[in-house]
């Protein structure tokens, strides 16, 4: 137990200044409404920045516990914790929280205060997420976190959103069905437990493993999402409005990633490693085909759409080559994915704020009208290349690196697929900024203005810095990491 519940302040921080904003009503409050929103994002962000500062890095053990009776009657609890697997994902979703406020500042005008508490509702459930302890806890915050997300795509998407939003929900119920199956399966097993960490130490026969671990990987695969369930994604992006598409890439896909290796890795660790084969051969599917899927795109969004999925497909490969670089490569992948795709579909935002347009053809020569923006442009289209000094690098070399110890061939298809994340992203980049101007509705495009230029300036910082001092970041997890894998080894056979 902590001294303060800085995880319990973390979670319900922005859930109450959502629901304060909430109150506003109607948008003659709007004003008021962006305000509140602000105030909410910023501190709940603050907030979360002494779990970094009072966080041990030599530990491995869970860290800002806190555990309190929930429903006794089932031995359900309250019980939160992170370690140095799931900080970095708390900070993320916070900041990435401060990022969609402030872009959605002059963009969204209708239903405001409704737009801003859906974000901020958000934050806290997904903060929440990372921060369970307890099986039916995390539950809740899963699938209440995709309430609001259905929510924004549904109201504020485009001319499909009411499909896209459906597609979303159906794809998501299916797998949660599942988890829920493999949760009060393990609750019997477990001798009547709902603690992640009892799971951990449960004993289980392979074939047991099997079964759970093959309902964890379609609830975590339609989330991450993993080819072949991941047509969901395209739609969701193209119809979501750019705050939706933010968070959605950013964090919610994160979720699914999470997922695996919180709860198939330790808990069913034989299973993992008897079904490894699976992932892998799944995730370079992911990485190869889907960035030929990527290269041939004609919408920007649904380009980035796809080169998300594409890099998703590393992180799950990372987690199952079972080693520190491959683990510790993932998780970084997925900081960094954090920061790109955001910035990238924010770059979309800006653009379609002023041409309502996300048609590669329809630009050409926006270097010419807006040079600080293709500036920022140009600096998240190389880091989601994969340029070295980015953050888009560090991951993926890790992973390749890893893989690389695992099985050359398997690094070797790895390494050479980044050519198609260079070449598609690069690609897109040329044709919509470069050359000429095309017509004159590029020809009449304003530059950024203050508040796009700092939120496009805070990402940039966060790539550059992940790029160049990734110290930082893998400190954190290596504890963590180690000990997971030590875990995973010593199976429970």
């Amino acid at each position: 137990m902590t001294a303060y519940p800085l995880l319990s302040i973390a979670i319900w921080v922005p859930i109450a200044g959502g629901l304060l904003v909430l109150a506003t009503g109607s948008d003659r409050n709007a004003p008021l409404a962006r305000m509140l929103s602000l105030a909410a994002a910023v501190i709940g962000f603050l907030v979360t920045l002494p779990l970094y500062t009072g966080f041990e890095t030599a530990r491995s053990t869970m860290q800002f516990v806190e555990i309190y009776e929930w429903i006794p009657r089932f031995n359900i609890k309250y019980f939160l914790g992170i370690d140095g697997i799931s900080l970095w994902f708390v900070l993320l979703n916070s900041f990435i929280t401060v990022i969609v406020v402030i872009a959605g500042w002059q963009v969204i005008r209708s239903r405001v205060a409704q737009y801003m508490a859906c974000f901020l509702i958000m934050s806290g459930l997904m903060n929440g997420v990372f921060a369970a302890m307890d099986a039916v806890l995390f539950y809740v915050f899963f699938e209440a976190s995709l309430i609001p997300l259905y929510l924004v795509i549904g109201i504020w998407g485009g001319p499909n959103r009411i499909y896209a939003a459906l597609k979303f929900f159906l794809y998501t119920l299916v797998g949660s069905v599942l988890l829920l199956v493999a949760l009060l399966y393990l609750f019997m097993e477990s001798g009547g437990s709902f603690s992640l960490l009892d799971w951990r130490e449960a004993r289980l026969a392979l074939q047991p493993q099997i079964w759970v671990f093959l309902a964890f990987l379609v609830a975590f695969a339609v989330k991450v999402p993993m080819w072949p369930v991941h047509t969901w994604l395209p739609d969701a992006h193209v119809e979501a409005p750019t705050g939706g598409s933010v968070v959605l890439a950013a964090i919610t896909l994160k979720l699914g990633a999470y997922g695996f290796i919180r709860f198939a890795l330790p808990i069913v660790p034989d299973a993992a490693k008897e079904l490894a084969w699976l992932m892998i051969g799944a995730s370079l599917i992911a990485v190869i085909y889907i960035g030929f899927v990527a290269l041939v795109q004609t919408d920007m969004k649904k380009l980035i759409a796809y080169s998300s999925i594409s890099h998703m497909g590393f992180v799950t490969l990372g987690f199952f080559l079972f080693n520190p670089l491959g683990v510790e490569g993932a998780l970084a992948q997925m900081i960094s994915h954090g920061f790109v795709a955001a910035a990238m579909f924010l770059c979309v935002g800006v653009m379609y704020d002023r041409m309502h347009t996300r048609a590669i053809a329809d630009y050409g020569g926006v270097v010419n009208t807006m040079p600080k923006f293709a500036a920022f442009f140009m600096l998240f289209a190389m880091a989601n290349a994969g340029l070295p000094a980015t953050s888009g690098f560090v991951g993926e070399f890790m992973v390749v690196l890893g893989a690389i110890r695992q099985n050359f061939w398997i690094g070797f298809a790895a390494a050479t697929t980044m050519i198609l994340g260079a070449s598609y992203t690069l690609w897109m980049y040329k044709r919509v900024a470069f050359g000429a101007v095309a017509n004159d509705h590029v020809a009449a495009l304003i530059d950024i203005d203050g508040r796009e230029f700092a939120f496009l300036l805070a990402l940039a910082v966060a790539v550059l810095g992940l790029g160049l001092y990734p110290f930082p970041f893998t400190e954190v997890m290596h504890a963590s990491v180690n000990d997971l894998l030590r875990h995973v080894a010593a199976g429970k056979l």
